[in-house]
């Protein structure tokens, strides 16, 4: 498969976030975006079928009912200076006409939706756990919220004006519902239902 550039892949992206919800599937234009991280670095892809835990496993459910054993997410990240990151996330087999919250979070998945620890920031709130919405927000997180369709998929994007540098995410987690913006719950989203290991 040819390999693209990163900015070249980041358009990609940048586009396929735009045309995303109308089909939300991972195209061959994603495919080989994800091809390029492997030799950039920029860019990453990770894809999964949701059991529960086990050691190895892409991808984790902690809450048969909102997120069955057998539903699949695909994440597309692309991040390079100076347009920022770019991330797609699609699934499948979810709970039909319902809300659901995902973030980008700093640790891989574990045992324990908590293994996945708090949503990675690019700017760091020095009071944790966040709830603060100065650094507890959509610009200086990733977060992709989502509603599923009548069959249960679903599709989400973000872009952020920054890049990853040398401290680098580890997971996606799904939580129960849409992520709050309030003063002293923003960032919050409910239980942890189910994760995805992604090496950004």
């Amino acid at each position: 498969m040819k390999r693209l550039p990163v900015a070249l892949a980041l358009t990609s992206a940048v586009a396929l976030a735009s045309a995303g919800t109308a089909t939300g599937a991972t195209t061959a234009a994603d495919s080989a975006a994800a091809e390029s991280a492997q030799s950039r670095g920029g860019v990453a892809f990770a894809h999964g079928t949701f059991a529960p835990y086990v050691d190895g496993a892409t991808a984790a459910t902690y809450d048969l009912e909102g997120v069955p054993a057998g539903a699949r997410a695909s994440v597309l990240s692309v991040s390079s200076d100076p347009v920022g990151t770019v991330t797609k996330f699609t699934v499948s087999g979810l709970q039909p006409n319902r809300h659901y919250g995902a973030h980008v979070h700093e640790n891989p998945c574990g045992p324990t939706g908590d293994d996945a620890g708090p949503h990675f920031q690019h700017v760091q709130d020095p009071n944790p756990p966040s709830t603060d919405p100065e650094y507890a927000n959509p610009d200086n997180e990733v977060w992709l919220d989502f509603t599923t369709t009548a069959h249960g998929s679903g599709f989400a994007a973000s872009h952020v004006d920054w890049a990853y540098g040398d401290r680098r995410p580890g997971s996606v987690v799904i939580h129960e519902h849409h992520t709050s913006t309030e003063p002293g719950e923003a960032g919050e989203a409910g239980s942890r239902l189910a994760c995805i290991n992604v090496d950004f």
